[in-house]
């Protein structure tokens, strides 16, 4: 077996992007250890090439994620993300929230409101938030919330 070349210029691009494959050491296929193409600290490649061992090459899904390390469940998830958005449906999603949770839209209108009336600061908005609603919001996600609405405006 061919020792692969590590590409610090693209390891550091895979980090940075979010694609780098932190279970790398875990991908067990040939083609990942013997051909400077495939590399294996590449999440998208490593999830496609498990996806098309199993439909063009007919492997178990059971044997194609032992081999790039990942759990049945991780590769019926990634095939799911690749069926419905194509390549970048092997991109990892965001953790967390993806909006705002706590400033619902009576909330925002009421920050709007007081914001268009008076000079407050996000952290006099978040104090009277909390008065007013009973609901702790970080005063930096006041200010980012009335910058948007003032920019729709």
């Amino acid at each position: 077996m061919a020792k692969q070349k590590i590409n610090r210029g693209k390891t550091n691009e895979l980090e940075v992007s979010g694609t780098f494959n932190r279970q790398h050491q875990s991908v067990l296929d040939e083609l990942f250890q013997e051909d400077d193409f495939f590399d294996p600290q590449d999440l998208i490649q490593v999830k496609y090439e498990m996806l098309r061992r199993v439909k063009k090459d007919n492997w178990t899904v059971t044997k194609a994620a032992e081999t790039y390390g990942f759990s049945r469940f991780a590769y019926y998830q990634t095939e799911a993300g690749f069926m419905e958005r194509g390549l970048f449906g092997l991109l990892p999603r965001k953790k967390g929230p993806q909006r705002s949770h706590k400033l619902t839209g009576e909330i925002l209108t009421f920050v709007n409101n007081l914001a268009e009336e008076a000079d407050h600061s996000p952290e006099e908005l978040a104090e009277i938030v909390q008065r007013r609603f009973a609901v702790d919001v970080h005063p930096r996600s006041i200010g980012r919330a009335v910058l948007r609405w003032k920019k729709k405006r």
